[in-house]
């Protein structure tokens, strides 16, 4: 069996060490305080902006990029069936 370790891979191992506090894995209390602050109405809206684009934890930051864009994608769908519901009972409303 190899040995992995040797003096060629320090620099990958190095490479991938995490010393940046912004690239370190969220404990499970930053998360518990993300999800409880995403809960809030309206306040959830400004926060995921804020943590989503500002200079934050990596994975705080694509969660809410993430959470972002399925709420965009949620709001146009949502669009989408008012506009055809209230279509199709306007429709129904004139026979």
């Amino acid at each position: 069996m190899e040995n992995y370790n040797n003096e060629s891979n320090q620099g990958v191992q190095n490479a991938y060490s995490v010393s940046d506090p912004n690239k370190s894995v969220m404990s499970l209390g930053e998360w518990l305080i993300t999800l409880i602050v995403m809960i809030i109405p309206c306040v959830n809206l400004i926060m995921m902006f804020v943590w989503g684009f500002g200079s934050g934890n990596e994975n705080r930051k694509n969660f809410c990029r993430a959470n972002l864009i399925m709420t965009a994608i949620q709001t146009i769908l949502a669009v989408i069936c008012y506009v055809v519901f209230a279509a199709s009972f306007i429709a129904a409303m004139g026979y």
